[in-house]
Formats: structure tokens, C-alpha cells, sequence
């Protein structure tokens, strides 16, 4: 198993990964587009995103993580945004190695931490969470506002 961050040469296969990360969660598939998103995320350097393959180096999975900053802690913290795993690759240890990466660049960029969402019933990340250390927050209520 091998995890690396993810640049330019990798974009082909990551955008393989990343439209059925989307299709996933019910957005329709749309590579062009996607592959201009993931693009410009890496040049500008927006985003950290790790790539997970299999010994024989073909594209299993990744995460993508956004720097936020904790006013409070005067710190980097993270926001664990993408984790996807392709459907063949599931269950071989992926999504925790991915997670693990990311425990990493915490400390690698003094953060004091990460968060993320999951739906309630995302039964699967719901395990996954709490298995690699994640504690669910119950004192905070979470809020969206959407552009229509």
C-alpha cells in the first residue's frame, strides 16, 4: 500500500476517483468539470490531497483536506472535506491508512487538529470514525446556508 500527496501527474486517475466520489453521493457525473476542479485545487495549492494505491500502484482511493485556522488555539486545524475509497478496494485497509496520512500532516504543520462531516446515515464512516480515534462532537450544533 502505498500513500503519497497527490500533484499534476496524478490528476488522469485521481479524476477517476474523484467523479465516483461525486456519483457516490448523487451528483451527476461530470469529468471535465471535475478535473478543472481538482486542477486548479493543486495548482493554487488549496487543498492537500493524499492518494492511496495498491502494491501494483493502481489508484485505490483518496482524501482531500482544507486548511481552516482555530481563532481560539491560534492554530491550523483541518477540515477532512473528501475520503472515498473505490468500491473494489473497500475493506483492505485504505480509508484508515488515508486517515492515518492525515493524522500526519497535523502534526507535520503544527495543527491542533481535524474535523469532519459524515450524514447519520453513513453507517460505514460512522464505524470508521471512532475506529482510528475521531470523537463525535454532541455539544455543538453544525449549520449550513446555501448561495440559491
Amino acid at each position: 500500500m502505498i500513500i503519497k500527496k497527490a500533484t499534476l501527474a496524478d490528476l488522469e486517475e485521481f479524476n477517476e476517483l474523484f467523479d465516483g466520489y461525486r456519483v457516490f453521493y448523487e451528483k451527476e457525473s461530470d469529468k471535465p468539470a471535475s478535473k478543472a476542479f481538482l486542477k486548479e485545487r493543486i495548482e493554487q495549492n488549496e487543498s492537500v490531497i493524499f492518494i492511496s494505491r495498491n502494491n501494483d500502484g493502481v489508484a485505490t482511493g483518496f482524501v482531500q483536506l482544507y486548511p481552516l485556522f482555530s481563532s481560539t488555539r491560534m492554530k491550523r486545524f483541518w477540515l477532512l472535506n473528501d475520503l472515498y475509497v473505490d468500491s473494489n478496494f473497500r475493506g483492505q485497509g485504505f480509508s484508515k491508512a488515508l486517515i492515518e496520512r492525515s493524522k500526519e500532516l497535523c502534526y507535520e504543520t503544527d495543527a491542533c487538529g481535524m474535523m469532519l462531516e459524515t450524514a447519520k446515515d453513513n453507517h460505514v464512516g460512522n464505524q470508521l470514525y471512532p475506529a482510528t480515534g475521531w470523537g463525535l462532537d454532541k455539544d455543538h450544533n453544525f449549520y449550513t446556508w446555501d448561495v440559491e
